[in-house]
């Protein structure tokens, strides 16, 4: 059994046990996310999205593939993040809109894809999403084809190299309420924090245990 098969069958089993969720997530929050109100919402106005987290081998390690978004008027312009997007009315599920949503900005097919668990849910305050990371593996580093309405660039990041000790950084970030240090990955001379980076905590202290 080669690296990446020894790999995705431990991971199937993490994701299958409890999840670092929370605690892994504030790791990486901002000091606005960790303000005491900032976790409230109104269910009933709540939208659910779904990204993925498509890990594949390459070049001797394990790679994700991460998005820069396009400029657009809205609070996530500019920002790195998974593929993913809002549940539509045709979808069969959150699993199927992350296939859905990445097979449409990164160009990867939902049949190359195989699932191998969800992470824990995240509450997004500034569009008021409830996301659902789902983990996704493909055997072989896959032929990207971006779609520029929506991404400026796809970002390629070595796990290995992203979560080795002393990777996090602190950077001043630019937001809605103000200019804020906010600790952060860097990957590919890109600034990767808020909702993506917490999501990647969770996924390090998970392969970390």
């Amino acid at each position: 059994m080669d690296r990446f098969r020894k790999f995705s069958t431990d991971l199937k089993m993490r994701l299958a046990g409890t999840l670092p969720g929370h605690d892994a997530h504030m790791m990486m929050a901002s000091v606005i996310r960790k303000r005491p109100d900032t976790e409230r919402h109104d269910p009933s106005g709540i939208r659910r999205s779904a990204v993925l987290i498509l890990l594949y081998p390459s070049d001797g390690s394990i790679y994700t593939a991460l998005t820069l978004r396009q400029q657009y008027p809205g609070v996530h312009s500019g920002q790195v993040s998974f593929p993913g997007g809002r549940f539509e009315e045709g979808d069969s599920s959150l699993v199927d809109t992350a296939l859905r949503e990445t097979e449409e900005e990164i160009g990867i097919e939902k049949k190359e894809i195989l699932i191998a668990g969800t992470l824990s849910e995240l509450f997004i305050p500034p569009s008021n999403n409830l996301v659902l990371p789902v983990v996704g593996l493909i055997g072989q580093r896959p032929m990207f084809r971006a779609d520029p309405m929506e991404v400026a660039r796809i970002i390629e990041a070595d796990i290995e190299e992203l979560f080795r000790d002393g990777s996090v950084k602190e950077k001043e970030v630019s937001t809605s309420s103000g200019i804020y240090s906010v600790p952060c990955f860097e990957v590919d001379g890109e600034v990767v924090w808020g909702a993506t980076a917490m999501i990647l905590s969770e996924l390090k202290v998970l392969l970390g245990r």
